[in-house]
C-alpha cells in the first residue's frame, strides 16, 4: 500500500478530547550536551515548527501548547533524532529520554494513547531486530552444505514473523477503532518497501479507521490524509481488478462464426485475401430486401474479381430467413445469429439499425461501414479499378 502519511518514528495518541485547550509536555533528558529541545507539528507529511524549550542544567524542560483536537508533533533535537508524538487538548504528558538517540531509549506517561504508540514502535523494533538476525544466519546458512535443510526453514520463520506482527497490528487496529493511534498500526513500515499491513485485503482495516475517526475527528489533517489514501488505493484496487478480468477473458473477435442455410458453420476471417461486405438483415426489413436485389448485380459484377458477401440475418423465424433466401436466389454466404433472441454478432457490431454493413479489404481489415447503393458503389469501383 502506498501511504502519504510520515510515521517514522514513535507517535503518542490522545484516546479522548478534553474541554481544556492546551496540552503540556514535560521531561528530563540525561543527555547534558543538548541545549534546546524542538516541537514541530506533522501536517500529513509536512513539519510545521510549533515552539522550543531550553534544557536547563538539571536537564528539565516544558512545553505547553493550544490545541483544539489531537494532532501528530514531533519533539527532539533535530530532524533526525526526535520521537514522534500525537497529543491533544488536555493532556499532560511526561517524558523520559535515557540516552542520546532519543528513539532507542525513551518513557513516556499521561497518556493511554501515549503507551499504546510506544507499544506499536517497541513491537515494531523488536521484529526488525529479529528478522535482521535471521538475514544474518540466513547469509551463513547459505554457505553451509545442508542449507537445503536449514534455508526452508529460516524461510518459513521470516515469514512467519510477518503473519505475526501483521496478526498483532490487526488485532489492534479492531481493538483501539476510537484511538488515533489506530493511524500509527495502519502506516507502520517493516523497511522502506514493506508494510506491517501487507496484504490488499488489509485495506478493509484502513476503512474501518477512516470511516471511525472520520466521526470523531472530521476536520484532522492526518484523518483526511488517510481518507484520500483509501480512495486512491481502492481505486488501484479496482483497476487491478479490471485489468486481471480483461486479461484472464477470452479474446472478443469481430469473426462472425455462423451456418448457413445448409448448417454448414463459416468463419468471416475464412475469406481474408477477399474483399468482403459484412451485411445485417431481417426479411421482415423492406430496405433490406431492396437492397438484397441491388446487390445481387453488384455480385455477379465482382464476385470472380475476389468480392464476397458474407450476410447475417437476425429473424426468430428460421424457416422465413431460410425461404427468402431461396425465394430471392441470394448467391452469397447466408448466415443467421445462432440465437437471434440474443444477437451476439450484431452487439459486438454494434448495429444499431438495418442494412446495416462492413466493408473489409483484402487483409481482413474494416475499411468502411454502412455505404449503400452509389456509395458503396464508388468504393468497390476504386478497390477493383473499375
Amino acid at each position: 500500500m502506498k501511504k502519504t502519511l510520515i510515521f517514522l518514528l514513535p507517535v503518542i495518541i490522545l484516546a479522548g478530547c478534553h474541554n481544556k485547550s492546551t496540552f503540556t509536555i514535560s521531561g528530563i533528558t540525561k543527555d547534558k550536551s543538548q541545549k534546546a529541545i524542538y516541537l514541530n507539528r506533522v501536517n500529513v507529511n509536512t513539519l510545521v515548527f510549533v515552539d522550543s524549550s531550553e534544557i536547563r542544567k538539571n536537564g528539565k524542560f516544558s512545553l505547553r501548547i493550544r490545541a483544539k483536537e489531537p494532532d501528530f508533533y514531533q519533539l527532539g533535537y533535530s530532524n533526525t533524532n526526535f520521537v514522534t508524538l500525537l497529543a491533544g487538548p488536555g493532556e499532560k504528558i511526561y517524558v523520559t529520554f535515557n540516552g542520546k538517540s532519543l528513539i532507542s531509549g525513551y518513557s513516556i506517561s499521561g497518556s493511554e494513547g501515549s503507551e499504546k504508540v510506544r507499544m506499536l514502535d517497541m513491537r515494531l523494533a523488536d521484529t526488525r531486530k529479529k528478522l535482521d538476525s535471521l538475514r544474518t544466519v540466513y547469509a551463513a546458512a547459505a554457505k553451509e552444505p545442508d542449507f537445503d535443510k536449514k534455508g526452508p526453514a529460516l524461510e518459513t520463520e521470516f515469514e512467519n514473523t510477518l503473519k505475526d506482527i501483521r496478526k498483532k497490528n490487526i488485532e489492534f487496529i479492531i481493538g483501539n477503532l476510537k484511538s488515533m493511534a489506530s493511524i500509527m498500526a495502519i502506516y507502520q513500515k517493516i523497511d522502506n518497501e514493506t508494510y506491517v499491513l501487507y496484504d490488499p485485503r488489509d485495506l478493509q482495516y484502513m476503512k474501518l479507521v477512516s470511516d471511525t475517526l472520520g466521526r470523531y475527528y472530521p476536520n484532522s489533517l492526518n484523518v483526511l490524509a488517510l481518507k484520500e489514501d483509501l480512495r486512491k488505493e481502492l481505486n488501484l484496487m479496482n483497476s487491478s481488478r479490471l485489468e486481471t478480468l480483461a486479461a484472464s477473458s477470452p479474446q472478443v473477435r469481430l469473426d462472425p462464426n455462423l451456418k448457413n442455410v445448409s448448417g454448414k458453420r463459416i468463419a468471416l476471417s475464412s475469406l481474408k485475401g477477399k474483399v468482403v461486405l459484412l451485411t445485417f438483415w431481417s426479411v421482415e426489413c423492406k430496405e433490406c430486401i431492396a437492397e438484397n436485389l441491388q446487390l445481387k448485380n453488384v455480385y455477379k459484377a465482382l464476385n470472380k474479381k475476389g468480392f464476397e458477401i458474407y450476410q447475417v440475418n437476425l429473424d426468430q423465424d428460421e424457416e422465413a430467413w431460410k425461404k427468402e433466401v431461396r425465394f430471392d436466389e441470394l448467391p452469397w454466404i447466408s448466415t443467421r445469429e445462432d440465437d437471434p433472441s440474443n444477437p451476439l454478432n450484431a452487439r459486438l457490431f454494434n448495429v444499431k439499425a438495418i442494412p446495416a454493413n462492413f466493408l473489409y479489404d483484402r487483409s481482413g481489415n474494416i475499411i468502411a461501414k454502412d455505404l449503400h447503393g452509389k456509395s458503396l458503389q464508388i468504393r468497390l469501383d476504386q478497390l477493383f479499378g473499375n
